[in-house]
């Protein structure tokens, strides 16, 4: 499977609130280097273990299996670096859904909100609470985030 995904911080001062329940959401990464990453998750009561391969424009293969919870927390035990921790809330705007995650822990402060695409050039509407692209900043990314979180940037 390809993932294919624009990544956005909110607008300064945003306007955006949560209008659904969010997902807690921990994971931490087994391997993290420019070709591949490996990372566990535990979202709610279901967990996974998700392959993600080298970046192209903003493509990169991904492969996710679900796994028991109970092997996740062990693994979580395992991962380098720090945890990510965080609440994604999933709004549907028109045929897309944008997921919003509100960080917690050591990158508290940090709201990133993305959105999967079918091709790098589908068109899709961009919500007024939506702010800088981010898409091509590997700062924003997870996997960076458990090696330099965002409240240590300053």
């Amino acid at each position: 499977m390809t993932e294919i995904e624009r990544k956005y911080l909110l607008k300064p001062g945003n306007t955006w609130q949560p209008v659904v329940d969010g997902i807690e959401i921990r994971q931490g990464y087994l391997t993290v280097d420019s070709e591949r990453s490996v990372r566990v998750r535990i979202a709610g009561e279901k967990a996974f273990l998700t392959i993600k391969g080298k970046i192209t424009g903003i493509s990169r293969p991904e492969m996710e299996y679900e796994i028991p919870v109970s092997d996740a927390e062990i693994i979580l035990g395992m991962c380098i670096n720090s945890i990510i921790e965080k609440i994604r809330y999933k709004i549907r705007l028109n045929s897309h859904i944008w997921e919003v995650d509100v960080f917690k822990g050591e990158n508290n402060g940090l709201i990133i909100a993305e959105v999967e695409l079918e091709n790098e050039s589908q068109q899709f509407e961009i919500p007024d609470w939506i702010g800088e692209e981010v898409t091509s900043d590997r700062r924003f990314y997870n996997s960076y985030l458990s090696q330099n979180p965002y409240s240590k940037w300053n």
